[in-house]
């Protein structure tokens, strides 16, 4: 046997990049009664959510008053009457990620959703973006929400200006900053439901949920009677159904795709699911079909009551019905916004302090944020500090011109949920940390297979069944049993640097393809040339992916019985080409302050996360004896 006990510096030099692609375990029976006998049993969460609540926290989190703005928007500038197809585009382009999300949660059932699958499949310092993005998503996204209820509550006491004073918006004079007293007090509300329990809260969005889906379908049937009585006006027009063309068409459906973000949002409440491997897909799944069902039946209606091209932008929906001379459906149609608005806003806050929870619970962050509360089971610090912050901004500033911020969050989450998936089933991670205070097991366990080994007289792999690592993975290509199958072995190796490869040049070929195609202001020639060459590689990549077998260890990575993704590599390739496109096209300025962002979030990390990380001291053994090493510590006195 042979044992490397250089523990890891974090110094610099390449020890100090190698902190960046180590990656964390599964979390498991063992990890969990690990953690319980050393005294941090108490950070478990509340396993009380089913289908139904999953389902609610889902449609909550995605159906947004969006839906009451982007229909008339969209099929003025793009679709026109194609907009359902539009809608329908986008739903199908927004499941290839709920495929990807759903494979994962249910192999991976933790709190942290893109960032905990990330640490697993692709490294702590990916992650650490991730989550440090997904901060800042949930933080302006709720921030924007809350300050998007007070306009809509407004109408329905009679006028843009007709709030209480004491909720009403007031510009503080000299300063010029509008300051938003109902859209903090709202926040502070949710925060509080939230504090409560995640079986209470979600219970409450659901019934806000009902009441948005009531107005949704008011709409349809209202909006389809009036359809049938007036021969539906908006699909008889001379510019027959598809007025800017099929390019209209897709670039209504890319606009429209940030309309079914929110369904993530599940994914973090995985930890609190009853039965993960069941139940998450299948909250997932309905979430998102119930959501690009209701998209599609209302702009159906909508864009059939009116011409699109006199949709008003603002109000399409009501203003539709007013020109039928149905005017007191607006108030019907204001309160499924206001609602929509509020479920959101739950959906928003719902997911950071999870995030912030799991980032603490691996030492990325201070503990403070890991504490969970005895009674409630619910992560209440982080969640009040959450709803702090959010308020904070909720009431100071105007955060629409942000908004785009939070869509790079998202968009960077779908993007690596997607390779964790081809990571997951072509090389899925050999080697596992586990604590230092497990040495004592895993010396037991090499040492017998060094015995066992020496007996055999196997001089041929050098003495080395099982090799252990310190501080930090990959110092050694392969970790695993040694059988003597020395041919077996090589070509395994060379499976998984081929999958590697390909991996990384597929991602590489859809980055310049996306970027070139992107790209307007080069000439044609340079453009072509280089998404050609983006695209050459981008096919070599899934053809070498498509050819090669996948890897065995995929059958007992994670917890095993759930849903499984179909179609790898093409579907999650497919997630990846469309999710880097909207990333580049979100525009220079949304970038420019996202780096800021990011760049503040890699000094946080150099200077405590990565010194701070519960896997700096870690032993890397290979999965394949990691239930006996765990055995053996249990066997000890």
């Amino acid at each position: 046997m042979v044992v490397n006990s250089d523990t890891q510096k974090d110094g610099g030099g390449f020890g100090g990049l190698r902190t960046l692609v180590r990656r964390k375990q599964v979390d498991s029976v063992h990890t969990k009664s690990s953690s319980s006998s050393s005294g941090h049993g108490q950070n478990q969460l509340a396993k009380s959510l089913t289908i139904p609540h999953l389902i609610a926290i889902g449609v909550g989190s995605t159906i947004g008053a969006g839906v009451y703005i982007l229909v008339g928007t969209v099929a003025r500038e793009h679709s026109g009457p194609a907009l359902t197809f539009s809608f329908l585009i986008a739903g199908i382009a927004a499941a290839l990620s709920a495929f990807c999300y759903a494979e994962l949660a249910s192999r991976c059932p933790s709190a942290g959703s893109a960032y905990h699958y990330s640490y697993i499949c692709v490294g702590e310092g990916v992650a650490w973006l991730i989550g440090w993005a997904l901060i800042l998503e949930y933080t302006i996204g709720g921030s924007a929400v809350a300050r998007g209820i007070s306009p809509n509550l407004a109408l329905l006491f009679g006028g843009p200006n007709s709030l209480p004073y004491f909720l009403a918006r007031h510009t503080i004079p000299g300063l010029g900053v509008t300051v938003d007293p109902c859209a903090a007090i709202l926040v502070f509300v949710v925060t509080g439901l939230l504090c409560v329990g995640i079986k209470e809260s979600t219970f409450v969005q659901g019934i806000v949920t009902t009441a948005n889906l009531c107005a949704m379908i008011f709409v349809i049937i209202a909006g389809g009677y009036l359809g049938f009585k007036t021969g539906w006006p908006g699909y008889k027009l001379s510019s027959g159904y598809l007025p800017f063309g099929a390019n209209g068409m897709l670039a209504g459906a890319s606009t429209v795709f940030f309309a079914y973000i929110g369904f993530d949002s599940v994914a973090s409440t995985a930890e609190e699911v009853k039965n993960p491997q069941r139940d998450l897909p299948m909250g997932i799944g309905f979430a998102l079909s119930i959501c690009c069902t209701l998209y599609m039946l209302v702009s159906a209606i909508i864009v059939g009551l009116v011409p699109y091209y006199a949709m008003d932008p603002d109000t399409p929906i009501s203003s539709a019905f007013t020109s039928h001379g149905i005017h007191w459906a607006a108030y019907i149609i204001t309160v499924g916004a206001c609602t929509a608005l509020c479920s959101t806003l739950m959906g928003s806050i719902l997911p950071q302090p999870r995030i912030l929870m799991a980032m603490a619970r691996d030492g990325l962050l201070p503990s403070f944020f890991s504490d969970v509360n005895k009674s409630t089971q619910v992560p209440v610090k982080s969640t009040i500090v959450t709803g702090l912050l959010a308020g904070t901004l909720a009431f100071f500033m105007d955060v629409e011109q942000l908004s785009g911020m939070v869509s790079v969050g998202t968009l960077l989450a779908f993007t690596m949920v997607a390779i964790s998936v081809l990571i997951l089933r072509y090389i899925p991670p050999d080697e596992v940390p586990l604590p230092s205070s497990l040495q004592e097991a895993i010396d037991s366990v090499s040492l017998r297979y060094n015995i066992s080994n020496s007996s055999s007289g196997d001089s041929e792999v050098e003495n080395s069944p099982l090799l252990v690592t310190k501080g930090s993975p990959n110092e050694y290509p392969l970790l695993e049993k040694v059988t003597g199958e020395c041919n077996s072995l090589v070509n395994e190796v060379n499976r998984r640097k081929i999958a590697g490869w390909a991996i990384i040049i597929t991602c590489i070929g859809v980055l310049i393809l996306t970027s070139a195609a992107s790209s307007l202001y080069l000439n044609n020639p340079l453009r072509f040339t280089l998404c050609g060459f983006g695209g050459v590689l981008l096919s070599c990549g899934l053809i070498i992916l498509t050819s090669i077998d996948q890897d065995d260890a995929r059958h007992s990575f994670g917890h095993t019985g759930g849903f499984i993704c179909p179609f790898v590599p093409v579907l999650p390739i497919a997630c990846i080409l469309i999710n880097v496109y909207l990333l580049i096209n979100l525009g220079a300025a949304t970038w420019t302050r996202v780096s800021i962002w990011l760049v503040v979030g890699i000094l946080v990390y150099a200077s405590y996360g990565r010194r701070n990380s519960s896997l700096r001291n870690a032993v890397y053994v290979p999965a394949a004896h990691v239930d006996e090493i765990y055995e053996s510590s249990n066997s000890q006195p």
